[in-house]
């Protein structure tokens, strides 16, 4: 691919760019579901070796993705089965979910870029329970029984002059959570999968990392905790929709001939490498989007 590199969060979308040849890789296992009804499409890619890591460009572990195509659409009700579905992969995901005990949520993200503030609006529609709990006790909610939620919102470091990590951690060390379930904004590699597709993971996020811009990670290791990472890809890398539409005027000239003139184009596309882009109506889809995640999550950590 020369010096033009597409970016991706999606281990689905890593998957798919394994070549032909590698296509039995060992270390990686890819189960597919497809509720006909719904039209929800959830893949789950689980990375067992250290092999498979290293083809795949992503840390060992389990990545689940929802793709519903009508995700964009105003309908309550098939939000209402998105946020069912994620609510039940998350249930496989996050360890001792039918027990008790206190989950810190938080939503990566800058609230005043509309395309990375899903996690802030995440975050404002989750079910928070922690002060309440310790004020008044269980019997508030009438409950024996009841997950313990806090939440945060670290910001980003042009505005904190901290990494998220770090403010993240000292709050884990001060409130002592079992588990973190954190949410940030993804890149895609397609514009197919673009704010219609959910990832769930247990090998934590590495902030920015989708657009070059690494920060430090939040996962296990860093925070001492098991972290899931729910993201939904909300850009697109640039010059991949250039590529992808060169690759289709040039579909019908010989194989060998066409992987040349890609390749070659993608190779003068580096002036693009920076430059991502969100759909026009980005502002609707992060307010409906980030309501199904957080129902989604609120069903998950409900205890009977």
């Amino acid at each position: 691919m020369g010096c033009f590199q597409v970016r991706t969060d999606l281990a689905l979308e890593a998957r798919e760019s394994i070549t032909e040849a590698d296509s039995t890789l060992r270390g990686v296992k890819l189960e597919e579901e497809y509720d006909e009804e719904e039209d929800i499409r959830v893949t789950t890619v689980e990375i067992t070796t250290k092999n498979g890591a290293k083809a795949m460009g992503k840390p060992m572990g389990t990545y689940i993705t929802i793709e519903a195509p009508g995700m964009l659409e105003p309908d309550e009700g098939y939000h209402r089965e998105i946020s069912e579905v994620i609510a039940k992969q998350l249930v496989k995901i996050i360890p001792g979910i039918k027990e008790e005990q206190e989950i810190l949520v938080v939503g990566l993200g800058n609230r005043e870029v509309t395309a990375d503030a899903l996690g802030p609006h995440v975050v404002d529609n989750l079910y928070i329970t922690r002060h309440i709990v310790k004020e008044f006790g269980k019997a508030a909610y009438n409950k024996e029984k009841i997950n313990i939620i806090s939440s945060i919102e670290p910001g980003v470091m042009g505005k904190t002059g901290m990494e998220a990590a770090e403010i993240i951690r000292g709050v884990v060390e001060q409130t002592t959570p079992r588990v973190m379930i954190v949410i940030d904004a993804l890149a895609a590699r397609s514009t197919k999968r673009l704010n219609r597709t959910i990832q769930i993971t247990d090998t934590g996020i590495h902030p920015g990392s989708g657009v070059g811009n690494n920060r430090n990670a939040l996962t296990e290791e860093s925070m001492g905790i098991p972290v899931i990472a729910i993201g939904v890809p909300t850009v697109v890398d640039a010059g991949t929709i250039v590529v992808d539409a060169l690759e289709k005027m040039v579909h019908d000239e010989g194989e060998t001939e066409r992987h040349r003139y890609v390749d070659d184009c993608r190779n003068a596309l580096t002036e693009l490498h920076n430059m991502y882009v969100a759909s026009k109506d980005i502002d609707a889809v992060i307010k409906r989007v980030s309501y199904t995640v957080s129902e989604g999550i609120n069903i998950a950590l409900e205890l009977a």
